[in-house]
């Protein structure tokens, strides 16, 4: 029997990150889900994004995946504790979920001289305190200055984050979060779908900083994890096969996820209950 890794993003974000998990871990073999019927989920309620990354965690699992990794930042945010601490125990005390936070929070203090990091997100990661709480945990005298760009999203999604109209968006959005913190050196994109904008940010950051993406993070995270964990290692199978689904459009996902992945692809329709 296949035993695929999991993806979740409740767009298009995530295939970033499944683009460096494939590039990293090329023999297993991977599926991808994105809830794109329902996305955003940045300005969902915790409730909302719980029960919707849930049925789609569940999903994943009747698909054979014994380990899912949430290549979302806002579903990280709200649902990960939740279903760690209270699902997988009841539903599937074998499995495993993994998020895209922690990862980055245990290196990214390793980047900052200055100890200001700032952090671009959805309204919902940012409201969520994750980043600032996680940080704190690993780099207790690192401040965090948050900068919410609910706008970015819709902008990727509907593939206008490469025309000039972009870039007073971004500009705007990182302008705000230099006003917190002049001294900010080093800044997170905390969103999966933000490394489109990764060029137009740099160049509205001024001169010097760092901008960490989360697929290389995540991927060597995924990568340690597996090999400290030869049980769930084992039940992985490998053949470098990767499938995608929606909840939405297939011609739409598509034509939008190439731009993400980097290569054509052919998705499958799933309704979600």
């Amino acid at each position: 029997m296949k035993n695929p890794i999991g993806v979740f993003d409740s767009g298009y974000g995530g295939l970033t990150v499944l683009k460096e998990l494939a590039a990293r871990l090329p023999d297993y073999d991977y599926i991808y889900l994105g809830d794109n019927a329902r996305a955003p989920y940045g300005n969902r309620s915790f409730e909302t994004v719980y029960q919707y990354t849930l049925q789609s965690v569940q999903w994943l699992f009747d698909q054979g995946c014994p380990l899912v990794v949430l290549a979302c930042n806002t579903a990280s945010a709200k649902a990960l504790r939740t279903i760690q601490q209270l699902d997988l125990p009841r539903i599937a005390p074998d499995h495993r979920v993994l998020g895209v936070i922690r990862p980055t929070t245990e290196v990214v203090g390793q980047y900052s001289v200055s100890g200001k990091v700032g952090v671009l997100a959805t309204r919902g990661t940012v409201l969520s305190e994750s980043y600032p709480i996680e940080i704190a945990k690993f780099f207790p005298d690192v401040e965090v200055f948050q900068q919410p760009c609910p706008l970015w999203v819709p902008l990727i999604e509907n593939n206008e984050h490469d025309k000039p109209g972009a870039d007073y968006f971004v500009k705007t959005y990182v302008d705000q979060l230099m006003a917190r913190c002049a001294e900010i050196d080093t800044v997170v994109l905390a969103c999966t779908h933000y490394p489109l904008l990764k060029d137009k940010i740099a160049a509205a950051l001024p001169a010097g900083h760092t901008l960490i993406s989360q697929g290389e993070i995540v991927a060597e995270s995924l990568a340690d994890y597996l090999q400290r964990h030869p049980e769930m290692e084992s039940r992985l199978s490998k053949s470098a096969n990767v499938r995608f689904f929606t909840t939405d459009s297939t011609e739409d996902f598509d034509s939008h996820a190439s731009i993400f992945y980097g290569q054509n692809l052919r998705s499958n329709h799933v309704l979600l209950a």
